[in-house]
């Protein structure tokens, strides 16, 4: 960031003070839930960054409530709830899901919005046989594999107050969309949209409407987990080592192949698969939307925060 930023900057020191008297409400139990492989989350990060972060986001749903209750005064009758809507996004293996799933475990113990619910855009990825009839297995995770129209339809839905909006599932273990297995969220007081290219504009559709319409019209506040490209990397490579020992044993997963790798041969297709499509994605299509976002957590080698970037107003 330059001296010429729409960013406030924090450390994680100066950021922690903003906490104010927030009570922690989630124990090591509770954390260990949440933790991604290979990531370190601990309590005391809680406290410092994503603690203060909640109490930040409270503040916002609480001020959209009350626009909220200005334009009912002002029509003289009452709109239905809509959800306030957080768009999360960063490259494959920085942590993004672990940050989702602690701001929801954080948010959802706030008194005043009880029910957050989190989606990921995994689940409106093609399914795989319209991915490879589209020859676009190779480009799993680049803006085209989405079907962006039916995601743009369910934040619609989500923003017109429907009483119900539903969603796909993704399943890693089969690498594919799950048939038959909706997400139905209801109602919810917050939802968290998390994925890859949810602050992406270039990659326009118009659901029918002469307007284009983008995912990240529907968000009242967005968050982008960054880190170093050469660091990310390093995880990514970790995480694929750590799952050939894990999730990749068992037969029913799509990359069992993986499996009998040794250590070496496994370094080197992890190596491999970052160097032809998650490098290539975040390069040209994750990174430039870094500064769309309303707040950028800065992480280190070591996976913690090590800065805050907060758009100033």
């Amino acid at each position: 960031m330059t001296d010429l930023t729409p960013y406030l900057r924090f450390d994680p020191k100066s950021w922690g003070h903003l906490r104010a008297s927030t009570p922690m409400t989630l124990k090591e139990s509770d954390l260990e839930q949440l933790r991604g492989i290979h990531e370190n989350v601990s309590l005391e990060e809680v406290e410092a960054i994503y603690l203060p972060l909640s109490r930040l986001l409270n503040l916002y749903v609480a001020a959209s409530h009350n626009l909220f209750r200005a334009t009912d005064a002002f029509l003289g009758h009452r709109q239905p709830k809509v959800p306030y809507i957080i768009g999360l996004a960063g490259s494959v293996a920085v942590g993004k899901s672990t940050t989702a799933r602690i701001l929801q475990a954080l948010l959802a113990r706030w008194p005043s919005h009880p029910k957050v619910d989190l989606v990921t855009t995994d689940g409106f990825l093609y399914p795989n046989r319209e991915l490879e009839a589209r020859n676009l297995m190779h480009r799993k995770g680049f803006p085209e594999s989405y079907d962006v129209s039916a995601l743009l339809r369910f934040l619609v839905d989500l923003k017109s107050g429907q009483e119900e909006a539903r969603a796909p599932v993704y399943s890693h273990q089969a690498y594919d969309i799950l048939k038959d297995h909706d997400l139905v969220v209801r109602r919810p007081d917050i939802v968290i949209v998390e994925g890859l290219n949810v602050l992406q504009t270039n990659a326009t559709h118009n659901l029918g409407r002469s307007a284009r319409l983008f995912v990240s019209d529907f968000f009242d506040f967005s968050i982008f987990v960054d880190a170093e490209p050469a660091v990310i990397r390093q995880w990514y490579v970790q995480r694929f080592l750590r799952l050939r020992e894990t999730v990749f044993t068992d037969p029913s997963s799509y990359f069992h192949r993986y499996a009998e790798l040794d250590e070496a041969q496994a370094t080197a297709t992890a190596e491999r698969i970052w160097d032809e499509i998650n490098g290539p994605n975040l390069e040209e299509n994750i990174a430039p939307t870094r500064e769309r976002a309303d707040l950028i957590l800065g992480k280190g080698p070591s996976h913690s925060i090590r800065e805050v970037f907060l758009r100033r107003l």
